[in-house]
């Protein structure tokens, strides 16, 4: 008997509970102050929640739901009032079409993965390099966020993230480059599904992770003669130091001569080489890096170099540069690094890259006295010339030099002026000594021959023959 009745007082005491937490669970009419049910507010427990009409941003159809109130910073409401205010807001918006979007948000981890997906399958919206850096940095992203939803990610968390990085010794270019990934979730979030209204981003941002490009040393073209020199040497044992010396200097001479970034270049085929009209198109698929082709016209260098190199062109192959192991396929190589690495340190040269190719390129054609905007179109940038300006204008000491011997403080610069201004003020002395009436003379025939030019042939007009004078 005592233990049927500990039975039955169980039982009893879990359909109390059950019967608690279902009118826990129940939505109830909220009352104003006149005890009158307020339209489109209900409560459940401690919670208050909005009751709207709203569009599916998916279907396009209206529905009814029914949503938490949360003050400014994310918190729940308190109190009625609080909760006519939050719910009056939400109807102004709703009104004004700013609404945000209701019901949960993705969390970030989930959301990252979905974006990345989608870029994936994007036809050329993003080349595959740019894809897997970015894959990279979000995971870095979705570790420090965790399951953050969306609509939960707050400034402070951005500048927190930061600062690990900072921390860490990263340069701020690269902390830059972060935010910049981070901000291409969140735009399409905001901009595209609506999950959020606002970029989380701390204000200033710009700012602070501002930083100053180093000055990059020019490469000269003794040392191109020298690392070419050391790629087609042979070591202390008597062995290449470099398996493709040839191959090699072909092709860090091309990028000098016509400053090609290193994947172009690769990807040059001797369809892209016209010996005719001399010039030479790079991208012609549209693989550069803003997927546009360009023509770099034939200079004296660029031109006997790509001869010399069609005379070791490969028979079997359609590329520049055939990779060694392309077997029955006809591919092109995929790298040189390491036989940069490898004639760098046989030449004993500084750290150089295959950029510094494009660098000596440029800045010998600034030297050289090309316009900016001709430079920027061989080389594919399309600001008209204000990078160069900015970044690839660095000039060797020579020739700065050079152009500080042409300025002059002789004689006869001071001559050539002085006799300047005597003609100049010569040709105003001599007309304003016309005396008055023959300015007046000169004013009214060249307005009769005006008048007589220009009036159509009417009564007792005179046609027949010029006006006097």
């Amino acid at each position: 008997m005592q233990r049927n009745a500990s039975q039955r007082s169980s039982e009893s005491s879990t359909n109390i509970s059950a019967q608690a937490h279902s009118h826990a669970l129940t939505f109830t009419k909220v009352l104003d102050g006149r005890k009158q049910p307020v339209r489109g507010l209900w409560q459940r427990g401690a919670r208050f929640y909005a009751q709207l009409s709203v569009e599916d941003f998916s279907t396009g159809e209206k529905r009814v739901r029914r949503v938490p109130l949360v003050n400014g910073e994310g918190n729940p409401v308190e109190t009625v009032a609080q909760a006519i205010a939050e719910l009056n807001r939400l109807r102004t918006q709703r009104s004004d079409d700013t609404l945000p979007k209701l019901g949960r948000t993705p969390n970030f981890a989930d959301y990252a993965d979905a974006y990345l997906a989608g870029i994936k399958t994007g036809q050329g919206t993003k080349k595959p390099g740019t894809i897997a850096k970015e894959k990279s940095t979000l995971a870095l992203w979705k570790k420090h966020l965790g399951g953050i939803r969306l609509d939960k990610i707050r400034p402070a968390h951005v500048a927190g993230f930061m600062k690990k990085r900072l921390a860490a010794d990263m340069s701020k270019r690269t902390v830059k480059l972060d935010i910049i990934a981070l901000r291409n979730v969140l735009k399409q979030a905001r901009d595209v599904e609506e999950h959020i209204t606002e970029l989380p981003v701390p204000p200033g941002i710009n700012r602070e992770l501002k930083s100053t490009a180093p000055t990059r040393e020019l490469f000269t073209p003794e040392e191109l003669e020298t690392l070419c020199r050391a790629a087609m040497d042979k070591s202390t044992d008597g062995t290449p130091v470099t398996k493709n010396g040839q191959q090699f200097t072909d092709y860090v001479r091309l990028m000098a001569y016509c400053g090609a970034r290193r994947n172009e270049t690769l990807a040059l085929r001797w369809a892209n080489v016209d010996f005719k009209r001399e010039h030479l198109t790079i991208g012609a698929d549209g693989d550069t890096k803003n997927s546009t082709s360009r023509t770099v016209d034939f200079n004296p260098a660029l031109k006997n170099h790509l001869l010399a190199m069609q005379k070791r062109r490969a028979p079997d192959s359609q590329w520049l540069f055939p990779s060694p192991q392309r077997g029955d396929k006809d591919i092109h190589a995929k790298s040189f690094r390491e036989s940069l690495e490898l004639a760098r340190a046989h030449a004993k040269l500084r750290h150089v890259g295959f950029h510094d190719m494009r660098h000596l390129f440029i800045s010998f054609c600034v030297m050289s006295g090309i316009d900016y905007m001709t430079i920027a179109k061989w080389v594919g940038h399309r600001d008209g010339g204000i990078l160069i300006g900015k970044v690839y204008g660095h000039l060797a000491d020579t020739h700065t030099k050079a152009a500080a011997q042409r300025v002059n403080f002789g004689p006869a610069i001071l001559d050539e002026a002085i006799s300047h201004q005597d003609n100049e003020r010569s040709r105003r002395d001599t007309v304003a000594g016309l005396d008055a009436f023959t300015v007046g003379r000169i004013s009214r025939d060249v307005g009769r021959a005006k008048v007589w030019k220009t009036r159509p042939p009417g009564r007792g007009a005179k046609t027949s023959r010029c006006p006097r004078g």
